[in-house]
């Protein structure tokens, strides 16, 4: 549990930065790399809380 709060941490902090070079530059890219690693994110919580889920279905 103590990785996922780092990786959840270090993503906020991605995103918020890139979200923030973007507000200063408008360069498209730093959009891009927010949603990205938004999507990213998504899908690897997705995935923990599926194994979970299905750790609690083989418990019981």
């Amino acid at each position: 549990m103590l990785l996922l709060r780092i990786v959840g941490i270090l993503l906020a902090i991605t995103i918020g930065s890139s979200l923030v070079a973007w507000l200063f530059t408008r360069d498209r890219r730093y959009l891009v790399l927010s949603a990205r690693v938004a999507k990213a994110a998504l899908f690897f919580a997705l995935l923990v809380l599926a194994l979970m889920a299905a750790e609690r279905l083989i418990i019981l």
